[in-house]
């Protein structure tokens, strides 16, 4: 059934008319022209489509339109708004470590849930973080060193 739903994304809101069980990610590529979160497996496996859900990882390739109304929705694309990028856009591009990019997105929204929650991590909380995520490029050393790196500069010490 069709309905129209409001969706806070980025922090702008958008009035969307699809069939309520519509997956956010297809409204979100497609609908919206939000292409960082990417179709990867479509059976929360793999990790690429993870956004932000009220603060939470939420897997955008199940997740419905109708479940999503009116929470807060973040993206990658929230990570570069203002006119600084978040640290850990800056932490990431300073470790190299993106290889294909494919992944990154739903990656740096899990470590953003856990610097928010966790401003602190330890490596075993930074490494079960990023576990839902496929990486095939063998970057997750970098991606480990990245977070640790992001947590550093939000606490205001040296990277």
């Amino acid at each position: 059934m069709m309905r129209t739903v409001t969706l806070h994304i980025n922090g702008a809101t958008h009035m969307v008319t699809a069939d309520e069980d519509t997956p956010l990610l297809h409204v979100l590529r497609n609908t919206l022209d939000l292409k960082a979160s990417r179709f990867g497996c479509g059976l929360e496996q793999c990790g690429a489509c993870m956004v932000l859900v009220d603060g939470k990882p939420s897997y955008a390739c199940t997740l419905s339109l109708w479940q999503c109304a009116d929470t807060a929705i973040e993206t990658a694309e929230g990570l570069m708004a203002g006119e600084t990028p978040h640290p850990l856009v800056t932490a990431f591009l300073g470790e190299q470590a993106g290889q294909c990019g494919y992944c990154l997105s739903g990656i740096l929204m899990s470590a953003k849930a856990l610097l928010t929650h966790t401003p602190t991590p330890q490596r075993a909380e930074i490494i079960a973080a990023l576990e839902p995520h496929l990486c095939r490029c063998g970057a997750q050393p970098r991606m480990v060193q990245a977070v640790e790196r992001a947590a550093r500069a939000m606490a205001g010490e040296p990277a």
